[in-house]
């Protein structure tokens, strides 16, 4: 399945929540699902279809596809440990997901785009791979050569005002992060029923 390039604002009503890593808006304008039948009542939900709606929270605020998403599970569940708060772990320790943390672009896709595009370093070293895992201890920064561009110096400005998780340092006038600790369950920006994510694949893994 390829990653979702289509209305945010639309995943979002379907899910019922903002996700704030696929959008910047702060609330739903229409609260309820898009179509013609959106505004009625529903049934109530089935228990597959609520862990599939939690599943999906988490693939496209991150912007996972299924099978990567699926591997992520995976390599959570064979960890020591409650596998939803490793999976959430793991997840936020994504490179695009710390870049935007860091405050350096306004959503995940933009800063996809920024770390593929070769603007970012690690520890000194340019990373073009989004999914590459963050570290504690290691370094992020904005390469030099690119402290100049036009969108950087915007977002370097924007992200004085920038709340950040606990597990995270930054500079804006050096352009430079870092990870202080690993980021916890409670880091994430949106509420989850991470247990229901397990469950979704507990009989596929």
């Amino acid at each position: 399945m390829a990653r979702y390039t289509g209305p945010r604002l639309k995943r979002c009503r379907a899910l019922g929540t903002i996700l704030p890593g696929l959008t910047t808006k702060a609330t739903l304008d229409r609260p309820y699902p898009p179509g013609q039948h959106g505004t009625r009542r529903r049934r109530k939900d089935s228990d597959y279809k609520m862990r599939l709606m939690e599943k999906q929270k988490l693939r496209f605020h991150f912007g996972v596809m299924e099978k990567q998403f699926q591997r992520y599970v995976s390599t959570a569940s064979r960890l020591r440990g409650p596998t939803g708060e490793l999976l959430i772990q793991l997840l936020e320790s994504r490179l695009d997901n710390i870049v935007w943390r860091l405050g350096l672009a306004p959503t995940i896709p933009a800063a996809r785009q920024i770390v593929v595009h070769g603007h970012i370093q690690i520890n000194g070293k340019r990373v073009d791979r989004p999914s590459f895992r963050v570290l504690p201890g290691m370094e992020i920064s904005v390469k030099e050569k690119s402290r100049q561009k036009s969108f950087i110096l915007e977002a370097l400005e924007a992200s004085t005002a920038r709340i950040r998780p606990a597990y995270l340092e930054f500079d804006p006038a050096k352009a430079t992060g870092k990870m202080v600790a690993p980021p916890a369950r409670a880091d994430l920006p949106f509420d989850v029923n991470t247990q229901a994510v397990v469950e979704f694949y507990s009989q596929k893994l």
